[in-house]
């Protein structure tokens, strides 16, 4: 693979590439160098799938280490920005002239303005209005354009750069800070995405996870499900990632929904409408928790021979239902524990108390080899 290394002891490693990305609740920027450590110690590896790619860092970096990169996630979003990196051909200097007449455009009052815009001395809302304002320019000047998927997803990718750049949130869109953040007064400007050039032929689906590890098989998968919260008290719309980010959502569509409550979410993000298994907080007939039951599926049907999974602390899972679903499908190679304070990878026993066991907020990745699949 590219940007091969040997550490001081003598193992494989791999440099870590630049990606991008938008302030996200599931970003893997900092887990990023572990993923990339633990895949450089890989022998016979070359296409993989990340499997919730969300703001597609990571899938951005195995396509710069020169894997065979899948890129899967349910997230109009996420398909914009996958494309936008893993399949879009042209030069920079086509995209600079298309931002160049984008960033020239006057604003004016629309509907993004009618909903997500207020004055300075209003508050309470995700953007100024002079940020709306040229949203709604850019936004349906875009459509104007006679654009491909491919470079309309380059296009869009630097538009939703540019909005996260000034937004007035904590990274989500569920609720809004009281007072402006600092970000939020400066203009709307658009950038070229950081795009880089790979080897091989990528590929960025929008779909469940279940349809595309049925169809496909990969040498290494890496999966990182919501999980669910196991704060009790949360009710499932502060878990729901359609919910999180449903202003990406409308502006990747342009079709201007039916909105509802205080902060003019989507209808179809209702929890009713818009639910992942993986976000199921509920428990079954049995006692277990429903996303615990889907990821032991997931794990059975997928047919890959390494498969890498993240596990944050404040996730509905046990040690013991891990340890259960990982070796009912395969055995453990690598159990690790991120300390992000000391910035190490530390080895984890899982005869150790780890669930919240000091109340801090902690990453874990499981390493496993895959020795039975289940169809």
């Amino acid at each position: 693979m590219n940007d091969q290394q040997l550490d001081i002891f003598g193992r494989k490693t791999l440099v870590v590439p630049t990606t991008e990305g938008i302030k996200y609740a599931g970003s893997k920027l900092k887990i990023l160098p572990y993923i990339v450590q633990i895949l450089g110690e890989l022998d016979g590896v070359k296409k993989v799938l990340d499997g919730f790619s969300g703001t597609t860092r990571v899938s951005q970096a195995f396509a710069q280490l020169g894997y065979k990169t899948t890129a899967n996630d349910i997230s109009a979003w996420s398909e914009v920005f996958g494309t936008c990196y893993l399949k879009s051909k042209k030069e920079d200097k086509f995209y600079q002239q298309i931002l160049d007449r984008l960033n020239g455009l006057k604003g004016y009052d629309g509907w993004y303005t009618k909903h997500y815009g207020a004055e300075i001395d209003e508050g309470k809302k995700p953007f100024q209005t002079k940020n709306t304002r040229k949203l709604d320019a850019i936004r349906d000047e875009i459509e104007k354009l006679d654009l491909s998927w491919e470079d309309k997803c380059v296009i869009l990718t630097s538009l939703i750069y540019a909005l996260d750049s000034v937004d007035s949130t904590l990274g989500h869109y569920v609720s809004y800070l009281a007072k402006w953040s600092p970000r939020s007064h400066n203009g709307l400007f658009l950038k070229l995405p950081k795009r880089f050039k790979t080897k091989g032929k990528h590929e960025v689906i929008r779909g469940d996870i279940f349809d595309t590890i049925q169809k496909k098989e990969f040498d290494f998968v890496y999966f990182d499900p919501p999980y669910g919260s196991n704060n009790e008290k949360m009710p499932p719309s502060r878990v729901r990632y359609a919910s999180y980010y449903h202003i990406w959502t409308t502006i990747i569509n342009h079709d201007k929904p039916e909105l509802f409550g205080k902060v003019n979410r989507r209808v179809d993000t209702r929890d009713i409408v818009a639910s992942s298994v993986f976000e199921e907080f509920r428990k079954n007939e049995k006692g277990s928790f429903i996303a615990m039951e889907a990821l032991r599926k997931l794990i059975q049907e997928t047919k890959s021979h390494y498969i890498l999974l993240s596990y944050s602390s404040g996730g509905r899972a046990t040690k013991q239902e891990l340890n259960d679903i990982i070796h009912e499908s395969g055995k453990l190679l690598k159990a690790v524990e991120i300390n992000y304070k000391i910035n190490v990878m530390g080895g984890m026993r899982w005869t150790n108390k780890w669930i919240n066991s000091d109340n801090q907020h902690h990453e874990y990745l499981f390493l496993m080899e895959k020795t039975r699949n289940v169809f």
